[in-house]
């Protein structure tokens, strides 16, 4: 049976609207992309979708009472609420360094969290 899914390219600026037309779970036909990222974007979006993900953790002794992170690659879409849960978990303690590894594969995905700037240890 033929299924048709649109959606908006993101991997370039032009923000192109897609149409991926799929047999069961295989790619057809892609249309509406200007450039050939568009199709890459098209075959992963419709066979394993991911997105970084970006979030705050609660540091102590430091400037702030959070602390910016980062995946350090896009994660499967039907991991992410599991890999946020980790983050709600998560504590740390001051200094801690920007790029630093906060969480090694976190949620079983393979993928490090990681610090997004430095916070120095305050008194």
């Amino acid at each position: 049976m033929a299924t048709e899914r649109s959606f908006i390219c993101t991997a370039c600026p032009k923000g192109c609207m897609l149409k991926v037309q799929m047999e069961g779970e295989e790619v057809v036909k892609i249309e509406g992309n200007t450039c050939k990222l568009g199709v890459g974007y098209a075959n992963a979006e419709v066979t394993d979708p991911r997105r970084m993900v970006a979030s705050t953790v609660r540091i102590s002794h430091s400037l702030h009472p959070l602390m910016p992170v980062y995946t350090s690659a896009a994660v499967p879409k039907p991991k992410i609420k599991e890999v946020l849960k980790v983050i709600r978990e998560v504590s740390l303690e001051a200094p801690v360094s920007m790029k630093s590894v906060i969480v090694e594969n976190i949620a079983g995905t393979g993928i490090n969290l990681l610090a997004s700037r430095d916070m120095p240890r305050v008194e």
